[in-house]
C-alpha cells in the first residue's frame, strides 16, 4: 500500500480513471470495469465532474452518477474516490461559489458523505488564487472533502497555493495530477517533482499509457481505426516510439508482464509518484493494470526504460 501525501488514504498504488465511464463504457460495462479493479484489490477511483459532457447527448456527471450507482449497488470497503472540479458545463471555473456548488452536486452525484480527494482540475486565471485556496478549505472545514488536491497546475501556481494556504491556516494540497508517463516526461521531472519533493506532495499521473499507445497496441500511425482515443495514441508511433515499446516488451518479458504493466511499473518507480491512473473500457483489461502495481522492476531495468524513453 501506498500513502497520498500527507494524508491518512492509504491506498494500491494504482489509480482507475473513470474517464471512460458513460464515454466509451456503458453502465454495464462500467459497473464490470469496477467490479474487477475491486475483486483485484484496487481500491482508488479517480473522475471528475465534467466527464463526459464532451460526447453527444452527455451533459457532465456521467462518470460521477455511474460511480455512485456502483457504491450504491456494491457498498464496498475503503474505496478512495477522487473527483474534480471546474470542467463541467454548469460549474465552469473556481469561484468560491462555484467550488461549493461543484462539490455538493459531485456529492449527490457519488452518493458519498464526502469526498476523500478533491482537485481543482484547471488553474482558472479569472479567481484570484486566495479566493480558490479559501473555498477549497471551507470544503475541508465542513466536512464535504477530506483532502485537497490540484491537477494541471504549473510548478509556480502550486508554491503560491502552498504560500496562501500556510499563510492563512487552510488546508494544504496531498496531490498532484499532471500529464506524465515514459514519452511525456522532461516538464514534469524538471519543474512538477522538485516541487512534490519539497513539500511532501504525491504525484497521481494521468495518461499515464499515452492514450493507449503505451499498452503496444499502435505500431504503426494507421492503427487507431476508428477508435475514439486512439488517435493520439497512434501518432506516437515514430521510429523512437516504436524502440521504447520494444524495450518494454523485453523488460516485460523477464517478469512475464504485459507491455502496459510495466510501463506502468516504471511510472509509479519515478520520484514523488504515488499511483498512475489508468483507465478500461473492458473488464478484461483490469488484470494487466493491477499487475502493475506488484510487478517490481530492477533499478537496472527502470533505467533501461528512461533510457530507452530519451533516445
Amino acid at each position: 500500500m501506498t500513502r497520498i501525501g500527507q494524508s491518512d488514504l492509504d491506498i494500491l498504488p494504482l489509480s482507475l480513471g473513470g474517464n471512460v465511464f458513460g464515454w466509451t463504457a456503458d453502465r454495464d460495462t462500467s459497473f464490470a470495469v469496477l467490479d474487477a479493479f475491486h475483486a483485484g484489490g484496487g481500491d482508488f477511483i479517480d473522475t471528475a465532474d465534467g466527464y463526459s459532457a464532451w460526447v453527444p447527448g452527455n451533459s457532465g456527471g456521467e462518470s460521477e452518477t455511474l460511480i455512485g450507482e456502483w457504491l450504491a449497488s456494491r457498498k464496498p470497503a475503503d474505496v478512495v474516490i477522487a473527483t474534480k472540479v471546474s470542467t463541467h458545463p454548469d460549474f465552469r471555473g473556481l469561484s468560491a461559489s462555484n467550488v461549493r456548488a461543484a462539490a455538493e452536486a459531485s456529492l449527490s452525484r457519488l452518493g458519498v458523505e464526502a469526498i476523500d480527494l478533491y482537485y481543482a482540475h484547471f488553474d482558472d486565471p479569472e479567481t484570484p488564487l486566495e479566493e480558490t485556496v479559501g473555498a477549497f478549505a471551507d470544503l475541508v472545514r465542513d466536512g464535504l472533502v477530506r483532502h485537497v488536491a490540484v491537477s494541471n497546475y504549473t510548478a509556480e501556481r502550486i508554491r503560491e497555493w502552498i504560500s496562501l494556504a500556510q499563510s492563512s491556516g487552510a488546508a494544504l494540497p496531498v496531490a498532484v495530477q499532471p500529464h506524465y508517463n515514459l514519452v511525456h516526461r522532461t516538464e514534469v521531472e524538471s519543474e512538477i517533482v522538485p516541487v512534490a519533493e519539497e513539500f511532501g506532495l504525491s504525484l497521481v499521473p494521468y495518461y499515464a499509457l499515452a492514450s493507449g499507445f503505451l499498452t503496444g497496441k499502435y505500431r504503426t500511425p494507421d492503427a487507431a481505426g476508428s477508435s475514439p482515443r486512439a488517435g493520439t495514441a497512434a501518432k506516437l508511433a515514430t521510429p523512437a516510439g516504436l524502440a521504447l515499446i520494444d524495450a518494454l516488451e523485453e523488460v516485460g518479458a523477464a517478469h512475464d508482464a504485459s507491455i502496459a504493466s510495466t510501463a506502468l511499473a516504471w511510472l509509479r518507480r519515478q520520484p514523488t509518484v504515488a499511483a498512475p491512473i489508468a483507465s478500461a473500457s473492458k473488464p478484461e483489461q483490469v488484470a494487466d493494470l493491477l499487475a502493475s502495481a506488484r510487478l517490481e522492476l530492477s533499478d537496472d531495468e527502470v533505467a533501461r526504460l528512461s533510457a530507452a524513453a530519451q533516445s
